[in-house]
């Protein structure tokens, strides 16, 4: 069975904001903060840094895990 981007973003990710902070991330893909801050820095996981913080779109994390196509950035 598969599901669209859109079914998962709603199954998977609705309890979470649309733009996740590093905590939120960690918790919706269940890896440590330290595995977090790896995949944004090695750039597995596309994010907009904040100052000191990171913002990942809820899309982003998708597309890591395969779910959605690629996201095309601006």
């Amino acid at each position: 069975m598969k599901i669209s981007g859109k079914e998962a973003y709603y199954l998977m990710l609705r309890e979470f904001p649309d733009i996740m902070n590093i905590n939120d991330m960690c918790k919706a893909l269940s890896v440590s903060t330290k595995t977090g801050y790896k995949l944004l820095q090695e750039g597995k996981i596309n994010a907009i840094k904040v100052g000191r913080t990171y913002r990942i779109p809820k899309v982003h994390v998708l597309a890591y895990l395969k779910i959605v196509s690629q996201v095309q950035t601006a």
